[in-house]
């Protein structure tokens, strides 16, 4: 049965304000049925005009108060007493009249619109709109299909959270890979282990991201893993930047069903000899069992505000270096042997030489005998020659210091030799270093303004290594104009730049930038005088680090002034 009015009746009720000229209820309950929704129409003294029938599929009321000329009021009243009410958590239960005025009021608004929940597991959604004839109008739909997908959508959202959580938690390294052996998880131990970002690893596989030799090694435990479900534990070793030595210990396991299946590796690191594991040396007590069968820890955990230390970067050894070719370019007696003996610990073919005139004779030497070289160390404290011979004879080189050339040579090697043609940047070496990393308008994390050639040349291996988006200003010009065209996020200004020094371009970009988003701008220094680190105050900088840098200054400086934007997460 049609609730409203007979459709050859087309006057109001009440014979005033607008005729309801045509109003046929039959087509408006069929418009009603293909929109699941209900229809109630009043006029300018709140006398029901219309009411679709299927306001009855949501308030068991009777028909007669949908009838023509029915007040709105008792229309309401009748709702109110079914008991079918809004509910809202901690809303005060209100008195009939004062329901009664609450939802007149909302009848005579211009616009309202209003999600209510009725029962446990049903919303009801009102569209009200009074006309400037003073006529109004009120739609009611089910929102309760809609409401359910935002809860589950939520709970889904909470679950995600919830695991990215515990995986970013978690102390040891994990990542996932899916059946193509794509990176599509890594944690926040994983991260910091080897001082990368979630971005630079997920959407990537292993050849992409270490040598061949490693690559290959790895991805044909990843599809053994996959195809069989059998678990692979392996034992390898990982080099600091210390040059110390740990063995870890690798696991990978198959989760998922068939055909949607992942593999998950999770990495720990072995004691050394004799010794417990990390948490066994924090523990706050340590229980063993009477028959030894098991030692049981218990260790303090930092909150939030005490985040735990980035750890040291690491990089997986190749298992043979045998063959490969080194020459080590330095003045430096102490390094040199320092870093003969470690090559020759770890099977290269190594030698050096002092100075470039040495360089170049052994280069033209080499070539014509036939003999390669895999790559070239470089003191910095050489000249510029030395790298451009390197490039000139298409050779890889690496510029390091000389306590680096000590302690950090087979680290650094390694991770040369486990690094990856990224992008469209086929065959990168490490040492093939452009100032300016692309031509591409692409969005710039770090601005530096340096004007030493061999500082340069640091600051590129490093950012490189790290992974930031970077360029290199030669003048303070020239760093205030780049800051303009790229506006990076982070800025490192050496203080003594030809043309503006690097106090009158920081004074020049914060003029530019007044009232507009403020760029961290780290001074530079050489010397540690109290008089340059007032300056690089009083010109706007936001803090200063020393030279010579290293990966681990500025990474800490990132963390500090842009981890949250250039880092976005993790898992």
């Amino acid at each position: 049965m049609t609730a409203g009015r007979d459709p050859a009746d087309t006057t109001p009720a009440d014979g005033q304000g607008l005729p309801m000229v045509g109003l046929d209820t039959a087509l408006f309950d069929a418009v009603c049925d293909s929109l699941s929704c209900a229809f109630i129409v009043y006029d300018k003294t709140d006398h029901i005009v219309f009411g679709s029938r299927q306001v009855l599929d949501f308030f068991p009321i009777c028909n007669e108060h949908l009838q023509p000329g029915t007040r709105l009021r008792d229309f309401l009243g009748a709702v109110y007493e079914t008991g079918m009410r809004s509910r809202s958590a901690g809303q005060e239960v209100l008195s009939r009249e004062d329901w009664l005025s609450q939802k007149i009021a909302t009848h005579w608004r211009e616009r309202y619109e209003a999600v209510e929940r009725y029962g446990n597991d049903s919303w009801v959604r009102f569209q009200k709109r009074r006309l400037a004839n003073g006529y109004g109008v009120c739609v009611i739909s089910d929102f309760s299909e809609v409401k359910k997908r935002e809860e589950q959508w939520r709970l889904d959202l909470e679950r995600v959270q919830l695991t990215e959580d515990i995986l970013d938690n978690l102390p040891f390294p994990l990542f996932v890979k899916d059946r193509n052996l794509t990176y599509v998880a890594v944690n926040i131990a994983f991260c910091e282990k080897y001082q990368t970002t979630a971005d630079e690893v997920l959407g990537r596989k292993s050849a992409e991201l270490f040598s061949p030799e490693v690559a290959t090694r790895f991805e044909e435990s990843d599809r053994h893993v996959l195809e069989t479900g059998e678990m692979s534990v392996v034992r390898q070793r990982q080099v600091a930047r210390d040059g110390s030595e740990r063995e870890i210990i690798s696991r990978k396991h198959r989760i998922g069903k068939p055909g949607r299946y992942y593999l998950v590796s999770t990495m720990q690191d072995l004691p050394r000899e004799g010794a417990d594991l990390d948490e066994f040396e924090k523990a706050s007590s340590v229980t063993t069992s009477p028959k030894s069968t098991y030692r049981r820890a218990y260790v303090p955990m930092h909150g939030d505000s005490e985040r735990r230390e980035p750890a040291a970067m690491e990089a997986i050894v190749p298992e043979n270096f045998s063959g490969r070719r080194v020459l080590v370019v330095t003045g430096d007696i102490a390094a040199e042997t320092a870093a003969l003996r470690t090559l020759a610990k770890y099977g290269f073919e190594a030698c050096s030489v002092r100075n470039e005139d040495e360089q170049e004779q052994f280069l033209e030497i080499a070539t014509s005998a036939g003999l390669s070289l895999d790559i070239v160390i470089i003191d910095n404290q050489m000249g510029m020659r030395c790298l451009e011979l390197a490039e000139q004879y298409g050779i890889s080189s690496l510029v390091m210091d000389g306590f680096q050339i000590s302690t950090e040579l087979t680290f650094q090697i390694a991770r040369h030799f486990n690094r990856s043609n990224r992008g469209n940047m086929a065959d990168r070496i490490e040492g093939d270093w452009e100032i300016t990393t692309s031509d591409d308008d692409v969005e710039l994390d770090v601005l530096v303004a340096e004007d030493n050639d061999i500082n340069q040349i640091v600051f590129s291996q490093i950012l490189e290594g790290l992974g930031y988006r970077y360029r290199i200003a030669a003048t303070g010009d020239e760093a205030v104009r780049m800051w303009t065209e790229y506006r990076p996020k982070i800025v490192l200004m050496d203080i003594s730049l030809p043309g503006f020094n690097g106090f009158e371009a920081a004074r020049l970009i914060r003029q530019v930038e007044a009232g507009k988003i403020r760029t961290p701008i780290i001074g530079v220094l050489t010397q540690a005088f109290e008089r340059d680190r007032a300056e690089c105050a009083n010109a706007g900088m936001d803090d200063v680090i020393m030279k010579p840098v290293s990966p681990d200054i500025l990474e800490t400086i990132f963390q500090k002034y842009i981890q949250k934007d250039v880092r976005q997460a993790q898992l």
